[in-house]
């Protein structure tokens, strides 16, 4: 096929086309003044498309109605669209000529084709983008970020897959609409403590979309240096690292030092909130009602669940002292906790105070003796912040459902792959709070899909 395709300035809306073996990554519709120039293979390749939503197809009747300006008949264009590509259903209906006009109609309205990445908009305001959901993830390149773009996806969300490392990203994104076949997926990077980087991911997005509908802020760091074959060595049981009670076994293993602590809060808590703050105001605009998920963990709590101290009575009823200090172990201070849980006075200002009072102590060998946790010090302290962050953000903006999530023990680079759980079971949590209903919990922590205390 002759000629290139250019598509640096076409923006996804989610609408893919299905690859063609001629040309390699997709049917293009070459960015050609001549008229003579093909748009497109004489022969399609037929997949059969084992699960269309009615969301997506939605989608497509819609995007054909906006480029042919006409409407077109269900029967006809569903059945084209379960046997054969996008493009041929179009075709089918249209013709290869009407077609031909059709997307050069679309081009005059501001939309065009490029199915390397999909139907495209120059329009950041326009009907379907506006008329479909869009989500942004963070550290979405591998684990649970990125299961939780494909289960998004797969509900028909727009999704912006991003990720620190360009390469990675991509790979990421091409791999969802490669192998995966989920077309509306695309990459913007992204590193949360960069602010010029998350200016431009909110440029990128107000750009392309005009508004935001979900955020999902999973991007984390556990700010400790590990000796993995070490730790791997110890053959640490599940229960006592949910628990807790592997802390004293891991000492030896892990080492927490201040650089490490500061990555870690400036990723996952301050990462967060400056990624929040520069999406808020494309979140107001959402049409579909704002959603905003925050990817905790089990170590966020502040004190452990009554499911984990069953086989505590076990090992401690000689001491009742003992069992009462397990209990509080996941942030053994009274004083940080009854600060945490004050709803009503909580701050950004006082939460920020306790992460400056967390490094000074760390820094000076105080940890222990002023009643931070010591299993995964600056991670557990930073998502015990986010947590009460995320109930700092809902009562500032009642319109939105904000929450808080732990996915679950989930085998991930993070905790060294020490889970138990799938990442496709992890992302159930953080989808579901995703996509709540307008009358949805906010300011809550869920633990996987039930709510929980904080």
């Amino acid at each position: 096929m002759a000629g290139t395709t250019k598509s640096s300035n076409f923006t996804h809306i989610g609408m893919h086309l299905d690859k063609h073996p001629e040309v390699g990554n997709g049917i293009y519709m070459h960015d050609s003044e001549d008229p003579d120039t093909p748009s497109y293979p004489d022969r399609y390749e037929m997949k059969q498309r084992n699960k269309i939503s009615d969301h997506v197809r939605n989608i497509y009747m819609r995007a054909y109605q906006v480029v042919t300006e006409k409407p077109v008949g269900l029967a006809d264009l569903l059945f084209s669209l379960v046997f054969c590509s996008p493009i041929s259903a179009a075709s089918s209906v249209t013709g290869q000529a009407s077609w031909r006009a059709a997307t050069s109609s679309a081009r005059c309205r501001g939309w065009c084709f490029d199915t390397s990445r999909g139907l495209t908009a120059s329009k950041s305001h326009s009907t379907l983008v506006s008329w479909c959901r869009v989500a942004v993830i963070t550290g979405a390149n591998k684990g649970i970020g990125l299961e939780i773009a494909r289960q998004l996806a797969l509900h028909g969300v727009t999704v912006v897959l991003t990720a620190r490392d360009e390469k990675r990203g991509t790979g990421a994104a091409e791999s969802l609409r490669g192998s995966h076949q989920i077309p509306n997926v695309v990459f913007h990077q992204l590193d949360v403590r960069d602010e010029s980087s998350v200016g431009a991911l909110a440029e990128f997005v107000r750009t392309q979309f005009g508004k935001l509908d979900i955020l999902v802020n999973n991007a984390g760091a556990s700010g400790i240096s590990v000796d993995v074959e070490g730790l791997k060595s110890l053959g640490i049981d599940p229960e006592s690292w949910l628990s807790g009670k592997a802390a004293n076994l891991v000492q030896g293993v892990l080492r927490q030092t201040h650089d490490g602590a500061v990555t870690c809060f400036d990723t996952n808590y301050y990462g967060c909130k400056r990624v929040t703050e520069a999406l808020i105001p494309l979140l107001e605009l959402s049409t579909s009602g704002a959603r905003i998920v925050n990817v905790s963990s089990l170590r966020s709590e502040l004190r452990v669940k009554a499911s984990f101290l069953a086989p505590l009575f076990l090992v401690a009823m000689k001491s009742l002292t003992n069992l009462l200090r397990r209990v509080r172990q996941r942030m053994p201070s009274e004083s940080i906790r009854e600060q945490l849980s004050d709803i009503d006075n909580l701050t950004e200002e006082n939460i920020e105070r306790l992460l400056r009072r967390f490094l000074e102590d760390l820094k000076e060998g105080r940890l222990e003796a002023n009643g931070w946790p010591m299993m995964l010090p600056s991670y557990s302290v930073a998502k015990t912040v986010l947590n009460a962050y995320t109930r700092v953000l809902a009562r500032r903006h009642p319109s939105m459902l904000i929450n808080c999530v732990h996915p679950g023990y989930v085998k991930t680079d993070i905790n060294w792959n020490t889970g138990v759980i799938t990442t496709g079971e992890g992302a159930k949590g953080p989808v579901m709070l995703a996509l709540l209903p307008a009358d949805g919990a906010t300011g809550c922590y869920f633990d996987q899909t039930t709510k929980a205390e904080f």
